[in-house]
């Protein structure tokens, strides 16, 4: 099982996505803003998979500002992007090999499968 950092603003949001975790036997951490996500991420506080929103409500670019942030400090680090918004063009090429995107709403099976698909 993995340490997951789940960076979502959106309160309900963060725990569905702490409960599916957790129920699958996962640890879950949770940062609701830019800034406690960094200060996570600056930290030794371990954690093996990032599941980020791309927009948090402090900064719109938020979740790739703190995924560039954690790559910094872990390398390879698997990131599971996600947004209800729209993808660009530009944000492709941040879905490499351990990086994935989980478009909102997503169901609980599709939130288990890219965890899985991360950590191979």
């Amino acid at each position: 099982m993995a340490d997951v950092l789940i960076v979502e603003d959106d309160e309900q949001v963060r725990f569905l996505a702490e409960s599916i975790l957790q129920q699958a036997g996962h640890d879950t951490r949770s940062a609701a803003t830019m800034a406690e996500a960094r200060a996570i991420v600056e930290t030794d506080e371990k954690f093996d998979v990032l599941f980020v929103d791309l927009s948090l409500m402090d900064h719109q670019e938020a979740g790739l500002e703190v995924a560039q942030a954690a790559a910094k400090t872990r390398p390879g680090l698997p990131v599971i992007y996600t947004t209800g918004r729209g993808v660009t063009d530009g944000m492709h090429a941040l879905f490499v090999e351990r990086n994935v995107f989980l478009a909102k709403p997503y169901r609980a099976d599709q939130l288990l499968t890219a965890i899985a698909n991360v950590l191979k």
